[in-house]
């Protein structure tokens, strides 16, 4: 093999070794992605094993279908990914492993130059001549020097002759690993696909099948936007009541400190900085802790933990067209977030509670107080915490309320709010 040619392939040798974490990590990612997306589908197919108690067509049973098959369409979606990323890590490896191979074939053909020309040179007086015949002790030295470092040299190329041949090895196992990885894909993405095409059969029965009942579903939504309505008009008053008596106490306590100062200097006192109520910020009421808290809070916009530890966003925050009739619209003030049934609702984020409620309707509501932030957990049944608790994040608090009569829904009703101004929780939590 010429010199160019070697060095062409150790050039792309570099290359392959410098690409190869990079590739690497995007098939674990993708992996991971595959796993995480096969788990929530296991889970909204729970929730829909639930529904079939009920031979009925409901909304419910429509939102858990919606959801598969918008999970399983990411699902496929990233399969296919997975089996572009394996097809290339194999061309890869593959590549390498010849490389390798001819690597070893260099260092092997270089070895058996080097026995034969210790064959010739075994006898130990021809050694000892050849050091002795030198000119000078320099050069008898370097002679020496030379023998020895010779015999490093030999004992250097038997390393790394043993060391490629055990990355040949390597290669051909994670190829292998591949191969295998990759016929298991291709099987689940096969399956994901049937299980498709059921589903969006099993969306457009019940889809045409809920359309026929479009008046009782326009009744159905009045219904529940009255209940949504007198809750989150209970829920804007509890809060606004807490800021303006938080307000009341912080302008109590600052009369008292200008009394007292007067008292004592005979003197007006200067005014403090408690802000009028109204403003964007309830911030000058608040304690020290509870600053730290408002501020850790906020930091942590986008990365807090979910109010369940499973389940999907069955009604998104803000004004969105109803799934089923034309030309009606729901404006949720918060999210709903369906999960299986038994599910318990979870703090997510330290704080106090600072009331607990009941609204007909709706079952029981707890409201949590992180410094100038609240989150709210609404259709609770039963409830773990009382008004004055410190609670921690992931922390439950109450039991999530099964609904029998509407396929046994499990649904959370969840709020954000920062001082009297309600926020986008899908905004908060992480993704």
């Amino acid at each position: 093999m010429s010199r160019t040619l070697f060095t062409r392939l150790l050039i792309l040798i570099l290359i392959s070794v410098t690409c190869m974490p990079s590739s690497a990590q995007t098939v674990k990612q993708l992996e991971a992605q595959r796993k995480k997306t096969l788990q929530m589908l296991e889970s909204t197919n729970k929730m829909l094993n639930e529904t079939k108690k009920s031979q009925r067509s409901s909304l419910n049973k429509l939102t858990i279908i919606n959801k598969n098959i918008n999970e399983r369409k990411n699902l496929i979606s990233n399969i296919s990914k997975e089996i572009n990323e394996l097809d290339y890590e194999m061309k890869r490896l593959n590549m390498e492993r010849r490389m390798l191979e001819n690597r070893l074939k260099i260092l092997k053909r270089d070895y058996a130059r080097l026995v034969q020309e210790a064959h010739v040179n075994r006898n130990i007086y021809n050694k000892i001549m050849f050091v002795l015949s030198a000119d000078n002790f320099d050069q008898s030295y370097r002679r020496l020097r030379y023998l020895q470092e010779y015999s490093e040299y030999r004992k250097d190329q038997v390393k790394k002759i043993e060391k490629v041949k055990a990355q040949i090895v390597e290669k051909a196992d994670s190829l292998n690993k591949h191969k295998v990885t990759r016929e298991q894909v291709v099987k689940q993405k096969e399956v994901e696909a049937n299980k498709l095409t059921q589903d969006q059969k099993k969306e457009k029965v019940l889809l045409t099948d809920l359309q026929k009942k479009e008046r009782k579903l326009r009744a159905d939504i009045k219904k529940q936007q009255k209940i949504a309505n007198d809750l989150n008009n209970k829920i804007a008053r509890i809060i606004a009541e807490e800021i303006r008596k938080a307000e009341a106490k912080k302008a109590e306590e600052e009369r008292k400190r200008r009394l007292a100062e007067e008292k004592k200097t005979g003197k007006p006192a200067k005014t403090g900085t408690t802000k009028p109520s109204g403003t964007s910020s309830q911030l000058s009421t608040l304690t020290k802790e509870e600053k730290l808290i408002s501020g850790n809070f906020a930091a942590n916009q986008g990365r807090l933990p979910w109010p369940t530890d499973k389940g999907f966003i069955s009604g998104r925050y803000g004004v969105h067209p109803h799934p089923v009739l034309k030309h009606v619209t729901t404006n949720n003030k918060g999210i709903y977030i369906q999960t299986p049934a038994g599910t318990n609702a979870r703090a997510v984020f330290e704080g106090e509670v600072t009331q607990r409620f009941s609204i007909p309707g709706s079952n029981n509501a707890v409201i949590i107080k992180h410094g100038d932030y609240r989150t709210v957990y609404a259709n609770l049944t039963s409830i773990y915490v009382n008004v004055g608790d410190k609670v921690s994040a992931k922390q439950s608090i109450g039991k999530i309320y099964t609904d029998g009569e509407s396929d046994n829904k499990t649904e959370l009703y969840f709020q954000v709010w920062k001082g009297k101004a309600l926020q986008n929780p899908e905004s908060w939590v992480a993704r």
